[in-house]
């Protein structure tokens, strides 16, 4: 039988082994089956000595994931209520690539031409304020669309 301490870290790895997370993440996760805070809060700093556990290369492969499909605005949110910090956040969102260009596709593949009421416009610039797409790549994106 595995002692508390090997077992909790047992389960981190299984976890860790589908996908990464962040230490937020597994701390949540674990908590039932910790029997204090800080032996929790052991197994995770070891698994993070360890390079096991990564906050920003959790943020790295998000932004990867889903960069295609939302703004930075939107990943940046979606990072930090997974208990990511800001330092990570910053350093992880350059690697999507650039937010207008990004911007310009995700218009191009949902919506099949220009805008032809204001109505219409407002309607596409919303759902790409929805996706979390800063004011000014969704300007620039208009700005093509119209030129």
């Amino acid at each position: 039988m595995l002692d508390p301490v090997a077992a909790l870290r047992v389960a981190a790895l299984r976890l860790l082994a589908r996908r990464d997370h962040s230490r937020a993440e597994l701390q949540s996760k674990l908590a039932a089956q910790a029997e204090s805070p800080e032996q929790l809060a052991a197994v995770l700093d070891a698994l993070q000595a360890e390079h096991l556990l990564s906050d920003h290369r959790y943020a790295s492969q998000r932004v990867a994931a889903r960069a295609g499909r939302y703004g930075n605005a939107r990943l940046a949110q979606e990072l930090r209520q997974r208990g990511v910090g800001d330092d990570d956040i910053a350093s992880a969102l350059p690697e999507g690539g650039e937010e207008a260009s990004r911007c310009q596709r995700v218009w191009a593949k949902k919506f099949n031409g220009l805008p032809q009421t204001a109505e219409e416009r407002a309607r596409q610039m919303r759902f790409l304020q929805y996706r979390g797409f800063s004011g000014e790549a969704i300007r620039r994106v208009m700005r093509g669309v119209e030129e």
